[in-house]
């Protein structure tokens, strides 16, 4: 799955870890946020994230 990366704040959305805490549940790929979601720490929107490749989370 791949990961996402939030260009404001470097937050990592990790499919495999879903969002727990906004009720995404694991497993969920980024498509399949809700358009409403936003990054967890800074409140960015989705069109803020771009693909990531690096490594893990920060």
């Amino acid at each position: 799955m791949q990961n996402w990366r939030c260009s404001i704040c470097d937050y990592v959305y990790d499919a495999r870890k879903g969002d727990p805490e906004s009720g995404i549940v694991p497993g969920t790929p980024f498509e399949g946020l809700p358009e409403y979601w936003g990054c967890p720490d800074c409140g960015a929107s989705k069109q803020h994230f771009e693909p990531y490749a690096g490594g893990m989370e920060f």
